[in-house]
């Protein structure tokens, strides 16, 4: 019975992660709404399941609730900041809290009810809920802190283990589901009297759980990066596909991402994906560059010469920093004068010497109709070492433009200042 017990329980984790997972990979087209609400119907399972339900298994008694559901669902939290960021991580878990306050404020008052037995004289058990919904708190709250204590391990790690996501995944799991079952054993405890065979046996039931997710996440991770494997670009059709064609065509229209004057992408692209390239390299192990450009005196150029020749000298400059990138590239006009060119799979000093590549070329070609060169300042940003989001990168590669101009401009900054000739870096330290 106990090898029969185990089989199911190994099918149950299977069956929840493929079903996850799917939905968190096809988020773009159902919607992260549809993961996020999965997560939180199978939050209340997972209770109810901790607080009645258990199995015996080789290694002690588990209930599939705590081992199989919550241990998936925070290693989905996981998966969920690795796919997304930290912003949208947040969501379910406030969600979940403030959720489960509201159940228990709610049992309160469905305690105030003359209720009725139940046809078959089955009695209302009010306490159950009671008891139900502050198990839900308590497992939430220690959901909050197991999510964040997942994302930091996994980020510390990073450090250690840089290309190692599944052993990281692994190790992170391992440590907060291990303090997880220490702070849920207690509340089960005082609740329901629970033996301590019911800690052993969870504990080791959740490392069990968490190195069969790590397995199946190291698959997913070799489908997800093969390009004979990798999902279709097209929506999932469905009747609200339908119903809403026009408004999508329209809105596609409208997002069409390209700067008008200059043929380059426009900062609304930017914003949509800068974060999206910025992950898929971090998450490859991969640095990720990004440069902010600005064209030098270039009020001064509509002042002399009218907009309209300011906007030829600004679609020369966008032209030659267009030529100068690469293929995989994204270059888009940040604003003004101002562009951005984000750089996948490039190191500090591989960014910087194309920064000096880009101010050297359109120095020697982009020309005003008085005669004079067109110069710009470049402030360069790399992670993971900046950071490893992408306002942040940005706040670091404009800070370093600042320091580009104050240094008389037609120079690039980087962390260790001003580069004077490709590959040497000289001048102010950051």
């Amino acid at each position: 019975m106990q090898t029969y017990n185990l089989a199911l329980f190994l099918c149950e984790a299977v069956i929840y992660f493929a079903v996850m997972t799917t939905f968190l990979h096809f988020r773009r087209q159902l919607g992260l709404g549809v993961f996020l609400a999965a997560l939180g119907v199978m939050h209340f399972m997972e209770t109810y399941l901790a607080a009645v339900f258990y199995i015996e298994l080789p290694f002690g008694t588990v209930s599939p609730g705590s081992s199989v559901f919550f241990a998936g669902k925070l290693m989905m939290i996981l998966l969920l900041y690795l796919k997304e960021d930290a912003a949208i991580v947040r969501q379910p878990i406030y969600g979940l809290f403030l959720g489960n306050l509201v159940t228990v404020g709610i049992a309160q008052f469905l305690r105030l009810h003359e209720s009725v037995a139940l046809p078959g004289g089955r009695p209302v058990d009010i306490g159950f809920l009671n008891e139900m919904g502050w198990l839900m708190v308590w497992g939430t709250a220690l959901l909050y802190v197991d999510a964040i204590g997942i994302i930091l391990l996994y980020e510390r790690l990073g450090r250690i283990l840089p290309g190692n996501l599944v052993l990281r995944f692994a190790l992170s799991g391992a440590a907060l589901l291990t303090f997880d079952q220490i702070g849920f054993y207690a509340a089960l405890n005082i609740l329901f009297d629970a033996p301590v065979s019911v800690f052993f046996g969870g504990w080791i039931a959740k490392l069990l759980a968490v190195a069969l997710y790590s397995l199946l996440f190291g698959v997913y991770q070799r489908v997800e990066h093969t390009p004979q494997l990798r999902r279709s670009r097209r929506g999932i059709t469905d009747i609200f596909n339908d119903l809403t064609f026009r408004e999508r065509y329209q809105a596609l229209l409208a997002k069409s991402g390209v700067d008008v004057l200059t043929g380059v992408f426009d900062r609304r692209r930017l914003e949509e994906d800068a974060p999206r390239l910025m992950r898929d390299c971090l998450e490859r192990g991969r640095s990720f560059s990004l440069a902010i450009i600005d064209a030098d005196h270039f009020k001064e150029v509509n002042d002399l010469f009218g907009h309209l020749k300011g906007d030829e000298v600004l679609k020369e400059v966008a032209a030659r920093l267009r030529a100068g990138s690469r293929p995989s590239d994204h270059l888009s006009r940040f604003g003004g004068e101002e562009f951005v060119l984000i750089l996948p799979d490039t190191g500090h000093d591989g960014a910087l010497r194309l920064a000096e590549r880009l101010r050297n070329d359109i120095g020697s070609s982009v020309i005003r109709p008085d005669g004079q060169r067109v110069t710009v300042s470049i402030g360069v940003a790399t992670a993971p070492e900046d950071g490893r989001v992408f306002d942040a990168l940005l706040g670091f590669a404009d800070e370093r433009l600042y320091r580009a101009k104050k240094d008389g401009r037609d120079n690039v900054h980087g962390r260790l200042g001003r580069l004077v000739s490709p590959g040497t870096a000289a001048g102010m330290a950051d």
